[in-house]
């Protein structure tokens, strides 16, 4: 088979079984959120050894032994309302070089406040498939020990990972999302540098450190 073909299947695969492990997750969460974050710890420790598509490098399969991911801490869990129309000076577009699928662009849609965190812009994707996409980079970016230096992701749906159900809604109420800073993971270029990756924008930028989710560093 044609190198590439392998290639596409594999990824495609990898995607399927994120989108099927956060509908676990958002599935178990309800009734026990601890046990939904482990099996998310669990799941993707499991993707990253063994799936062909891992974004692990080949060396470093070897040794690996478990994502340095954060016990589950209730206090870092939100429900937060898309604010609109109050995005002051923000910059309502930018534009990312994937390198493979050529320019890709975001809208922003407006602002998630987050009491003791900041705030947080909201992208929308809008190229083919479209999406949300939330990152965040925190005071933790770049410190040894500490979060990836280009910030990490909370919802991006076109993979798949958000903690949203999809429920019947007032149409007049104000959209709302969860963000779940436990479940705060690296993008795939903080592994390989071959991947090119939509990094946190200076919307997406807080002062405060936020010590769970996914860390950059040794395994735990």
């Amino acid at each position: 088979m044609n190198p590439a073909a392998v290639t596409a299947l594999e990824t495609a695969d990898w995607r399927r079984r994120v989108f099927g492990l956060y509908e676990r997750v958002r599935s178990e969460s309800a009734d026990d959120i601890v046990g939904a974050h482990e099996l998310w710890r669990r799941e993707r420790d499991e993707l990253f050894a063994t799936h062909p598509a891992s974004p692990l490098l080949p060396e470093d399969r070897p040794g690996f032994r478990g994502l340095p991911v954060r016990d589950y801490d209730p206090a870092w869990r939100f429900s937060a309302t898309i604010e609109t129309g109050d995005e002051g000076d923000r910059p309502r577009r930018f534009d990312f070089e994937t390198g493979t699928d050529g320019i890709v662009s975001f809208d922003l849609l407006g602002v998630a406040r987050i009491a003791g965190v900041g705030s947080l812009d909201v992208w929308r994707l809008t190229s083919y498939g479209g999406g949300l996409f939330v990152p965040v980079k925190d005071a933790l970016a770049g410190r040894p020990g500490g979060t990836y230096g280009g910030g990490r992701y909370l919802v991006d749906t076109i993979k798949g990972a958000h903690l949203n159900d999809l429920v019947e809604r007032d149409s007049h109420a104000a959209p709302e999302l969860v963000l779940d800073f436990n479940f705060a993971y690296n993008p795939s270029c903080a592994y390989d540098p071959m991947w090119a990756c939509p990094l946190a924008q200076p919307g997406n930028t807080v002062p405060v450190e936020i010590p769970v989710g996914e860390r950059y560093g040794a395994p735990r």
